[in-house]
């Protein structure tokens, strides 16, 4: 959980459970290291609430009964951000600590975030994706608005080529997927479907136009986002052996069989071959990839290159 707003919250939320918490089982809800986890602890005490910690084999953080909490200050963007990261790590290993936190945070928003943060939980769904999206929140926020609202939109957008135009399209639903959120949207000047990279879109601005709802030429808008991808985007699909058991790694990368207690073979697929090795890469455990041939190739040339940096080549 790169997202540090988010993760602090999701720290907090858990640390308000009335027990003692080890650092490595926080770490490991929370995806990250025992360093991380000391240093968002440190942050926590520097905002004001009392977390306390013992040491030794049985020791570990909880929050002090019976102190005040001071309330996590947060202006707009960031409490639509926080929304953000906590929607996305609810499908992504940490499930109930965040949407505890995301509750919890829905409750104390003022009624205007509160509106901007439900209308991007109506207006996305997950698709199972590795590692975690990012985006403007903003954007984000004013596409969600948008689409929970039926309203018409003009954006400008730029192509694959670099080239930008002006789009009016019926928003539909977002979808985040991989590290990227995508828009899917009836097309008015194509008078057909479209999925647009939420990053390209530029000075997303509703007309004022309802639209009544189209049927969506697939079961749901995240199946359209996969087909599209399939159809119009180089895709490749991994498939490696990974020395490390599958419930340890459930939730962080592709599609998992258990092949013994220690082993598991993975089947995954992203749009780049740096995103696919670099995911591997962090697992933190031995694999071999046994396809496509250019992941093998594209490691080949990071081990080179890395030994090379270490002086080791």
């Amino acid at each position: 959980m790169s997202n540090t707003p988010a993760r602090l919250l999701s720290l907090l939320s858990l640390l308000q459970t009335p027990r003692e918490w080890p650092g490595s089982e926080l770490a490991g809800r929370l995806g990250v290291s025992l360093r991380t986890i000391r240093r968002d602890v440190d942050k926590l005490r520097d905002l004001g609430y009392p977390v306390h910690a013992t040491m030794g084999a049985v020791g570990g953080y909880r929050l002090v009964a019976g102190k005040a909490m001071p309330p996590l200050l947060l202006d707009d963007e960031e409490a639509v951000a926080i929304a953000v990261g906590l929607r996305a790590h609810a499908a992504a290993g940490v499930e109930e600590a965040s949407v505890r936190a995301l509750a919890k945070l829905e409750q104390v928003l003022p009624a205007r975030l509160r509106q901007r943060v439900g209308a991007l939980g109506r207006a996305t769904e997950p698709l199972l994706t590795w590692g975690q999206p990012t985006a403007d929140p903003s954007r984000l926020a004013a596409l969600a608005t948008a689409i929970t609202g039926r309203e018409r939109l003009r954006f400008v957008y730029r192509r694959h080529d670099g080239t930008s135009g002006e789009r009016q399209a019926d928003p539909h639903k977002l979808v985040s997927a991989g590290r990227r959120w995508y828009l899917v949207a009836y097309d008015l000047d194509r008078a057909d479907w479209r999925v647009f990279r939420a990053d390209r879109i530029g000075e997303p601005h509703p007309t004022g136009v309802r639209f009544a709802p189209r049927d969506l030429p697939a079961p749901d808008a995240a199946a359209y986002v996969t087909a599209s991808l399939t159809d119009f985007a180089p895709v490749y699909e991994a498939v490696a052996t990974l020395h490390a058991p599958a419930e340890r790694l459930a939730g962080r990368i592709g599609d998992l069989t258990p092949l013994g207690p220690d082993r598991c073979l993975l089947r995954g697929h992203s749009d780049t071959l740096e995103y696919l090795a670099w995911r591997l890469l962090s697992l933190g455990c031995e694999f071999e990839v046994h396809e496509p041939p250019e992941l093998i190739a594209h490691l080949a040339d990071l081990g080179g290159r890395a030994l090379k940096g270490a002086g080791c080549g």
